[in-house]
């Protein structure tokens, strides 16, 4: 019989389960050839704008396999709707039984986007983060810094947004969180201030500059997951010591990396791909000068491994 898991459960679930530790492998087993993954779909809405991507696969020694349909609706905030929505299906790698619907709304996705940008910030921050720098103000800005505390113990954020109002808002919600907060008024000040930077917008044009970047600084960019999409003038790309991606076959058609590609400023010799640092010390931060980009378009890797571990503890606690 499927069971079905509602948003409440899937949430207390994650609590629970160690996902740092699980997306690691993941990544792992991915850059390893031991994942299948089918090419994404996906579908783009312009009026309202829109986007569904729908991702699957399977651990080759896995007993399950994972579809996942996930959608962002940029004007949904503005009808009291959050702008993510979703849902994850594991199935019987055995029989092609549905076994269990996470019916999560989008928070899963949400939730092994930060996780990636914390195993990432693991590796490559730098060992002294001076402040962390937040573009964007929706929900992966909150979840990437939140995920941060696992990984560091920095409190010291400026956040930056195109609308003032929602981060002034960010800033209070984040406080009460235990950090501490600023509004910045552009992303320069957040280049010129900041060693640790998250990107979680979906800006069509870069919102970081070259010129604003000090040395020494990591940049995870998490909100170019297609080809349209653009967080980072190519040059940061061009310039870093070491770029880092989560799929070397993705990063060519979608993300930061793509877009430094057709603009002829790097190639695949260049990138890396996470999984491999995991497991190679060389390819961790060797010293404070280092510029380091990690681009995060999000593979399907992800979805499985925390699709299977809020199933399997969802299984074994539920009544």
């Amino acid at each position: 019989m499927t069971k079905i898991f509602n948003l409440e459960e899937i949430k207390e679930a994650v609590k629970q389960i160690n996902l740092i530790s699980g997306i690691e492998n993941g990544f792992i087993a991915f850059s390893e050839g031991k994942v299948t993954v089918p090419p994404v779909g996906e579908m783009l809405f312009d009026e309202p704008p829109g986007e569904v991507h729908i991702k699957y696969g399977y651990v080759d020694e896995d007993d399950v396999y994972v579809i996942k349909i996930a959608s962002g609706f940029y004007d949904n905030p503005a009808i009291g709707l959050s702008s993510a929505n979703g849902v994850m299906l594991v199935f019987s790698k055995k029989t092609g039984e549905l076994l269990a619907i996470l019916l999560d709304e989008g928070y899963l996705t949400s939730v092994r986007t930060a996780v990636a940008g914390a195993i990432v910030a693991k590796y490559l921050a730098p060992k002294s983060i001076e402040k962390i720098g937040i573009i964007g103000t929706g929900i992966q800005a909150r979840q990437q810094l939140e995920y941060l505390e696992k990984v560091t113990d920095c409190k010291d954020v400026l956040v930056w947004g195109r609308n003032k109002k929602h981060a002034k808002e960010y800033a209070v919600e984040m406080n009460k969180k235990g950090f501490n907060v600023s509004v910045s008024s552009d992303t320069a000040d957040i280049g010129r201030n900041c060693n640790l930077i998250i990107t979680t917008t979906s800006a069509a044009e870069p919102v970081l500059i070259d010129k604003h970047i000090k040395r020494g600084t990591h940049i995870t960019a998490v909100g170019s997951d297609t080809s349209e999409k653009n967080e980072l003038e190519s040059l940061i790309l061009a310039k870093a010591d070491l770029v880092v991606t989560d799929s070397l076959e993705q990063c060519r058609s979608r993300g930061e990396i793509f877009q430094a590609w057709i603009n002829g400023l790097i190639s695949d010799s260049n990138v890396v791909e996470l999984g491999n640092v995991i497991k190679d010390k060389s390819f961790h931060r060797a010293n404070e000068n280092q510029l380091t980009v990690a681009d995060l378009t999000g593979v399907v890797i992800q979805d499985i491994q925390i699709a299977k571990a809020v199933y399997r503890y969802l299984n074994e606690n539920s009544k």
